[in-house]
């Protein structure tokens, strides 16, 4: 599908998990990433709804090579969001949705992009648009039995569900075809953030995880 940096889909198949951040604040994105990747979640994902998110994405991909995290960017809904996020190193972009412009930015930076899709057209347009893997998102919509359904006419797609998803229910989504799952506030919430409550995202972290790759 993509012939950009393929660190993104050795991680994501490695550890069959990403980490979407959305915070209010954000003091400490780099000891935040540290605490997710020992939980054995390296993908992370910041969003454009934090304010200043840009500053986090750079601070974060700054110090990568010490806590060993893959820093993204998410919500990424035009042209200049997805500019400013690679130049503050972001090694990944998505989006919640279909977008023809940051696509292009991305293939021509050489970062893989990951669209947001739900149905079988969308599905195909994020394909022709060369994404990484396909978000099928909102995933609490249609469940992992549509994700197995989608498996069958496009059997070399990725798929990275999103919205919803929880260590009781990951497991699911994998066995129905998901290259990986995404923790969201289950895993990093905006108050264990604030109180910089870097255990409890380890251990959380480390429960869905493992829970995504249950057999």
């Amino acid at each position: 599908m993509s012939h950009t940096d393929p660190a993104l889909l050795v991680t994501l198949r490695a550890d069959r998990a990403i980490t979407v951040v959305r915070a209010p604040r954000i003091d400490d994105p780099s000891a935040l990433c540290a605490a997710l990747a020992s939980g054995g979640i390296r993908a992370v994902e910041f969003t454009f709804t934090t304010p200043g998110v840009e500053r986090i994405v750079a601070e974060a991909a700054a110090a990568a090579s010490g806590h060993g995290a893959l820093v993204g960017a998410g919500t990424v809904t035009d042209e200049a969001k997805a500019e400013a996020a690679i130049a503050a190193g972001a090694r990944f972009i998505v989006t919640p949705g279909l977008h023809d412009g940051v696509a292009a930015i991305c293939r021509e930076a050489g970062i893989p992009f990951l669209l947001g899709a739900l149905t079988p057209t969308e599905v195909m347009r994020a394909v022709e648009a060369g994404a990484a893997a396909v978000k099928i998102f909102p995933a609490t919509l249609v469940g992992p039995g549509y994700l197995k359904d989608l498996g069958g006419p496009f059997p070399g797609v990725e798929f990275v569900p999103s919205g919803g998803l929880r260590a009781d229910n990951a497991a699911a989504w994998v066995q129905a075809g998901a290259l990986a799952v995404t923790a969201g506030s289950s895993v990093v919430s905006a108050a264990t953030i604030e109180a910089a409550d870097w255990d409890a995202i380890t251990e959380r972290a480390a429960e869905f995880r493992a829970a995504a790759l249950r057999p």
